[in-house]
């Protein structure tokens, strides 16, 4: 499969990064970040840019004619983790101020999938009716909203929660999680 993985400058760039890592192992890798996204990153966990040229093919979120920009080129799916709420209310609404937005945009005209990890709380009327809008029109929508019954020990048993979700909806083999059972 051929992912695009971008992420945002919202808080939680962990879940975009370990996307990243887990999509790599088997699949064809595109990235995508923002400016921000690239600032959190390092806040966030250390992270500079030359660390993400490892997966995959990094464009920047103003290469707007970068390739997957149009809908002539092919890819299976785009996950943005984290989705911050701007970047959902341009998706939400048409607007395409940056690659991230344009390549989002494709991957509904085209019929793609496109996944967004919301990482905000609490939410507010105009978030819930913006991932409305995107949910008509195609997108999916997962809020960064691990489980317990894997009873995780740690972050990490958390946050590979969600990506293995993620993974699981994309058909991607994965062992990030002890799955439910009643044994």
């Amino acid at each position: 499969m051929r992912i695009i993985v971008a992420i945002t400058g919202a808080s939680g760039v962990i879940y975009g990064y370990k996307l990243i890592k887990e999509i790599y192992k088997n699949n064809e890798l595109i990235i995508i970040v923002s400016e921000t996204g690239l600032k959190i990153l390092d806040y966030e966990l250390g992270i500079k840019e030359e660390e993400l040229m490892k997966y995959g093919k990094l464009y920047r979120d103003n290469e707007i004619t970068a390739p997957m920009a149009s809908g002539s080129y092919y890819f299976d799916a785009m996950i943005i983790a984290p989705c911050s709420m701007k970047t959902l209310a341009c998706i939400a609404n048409g607007i395409s101020l940056s690659l991230i937005h344009r390549v989002a945009d494709v991957a509904l005209k085209e019929g793609r999938k496109l996944i967004v990890l919301i990482r905000e709380m609490p939410l507010n009327i105009i978030h819930l009716e913006n991932m409305l809008k995107l949910a008509r029109a195609g997108g999916i929508i997962f809020p960064a909203c691990p489980g317990f019954y894997h009873k995780p020990s740690n972050i990490d048993d958390l946050v590979n929660h969600v990506i293995g979700k993620i993974l699981d909806y994309l058909k991607i083999p994965h062992n990030l999680y002890k799955r439910w059972s009643n044994d």
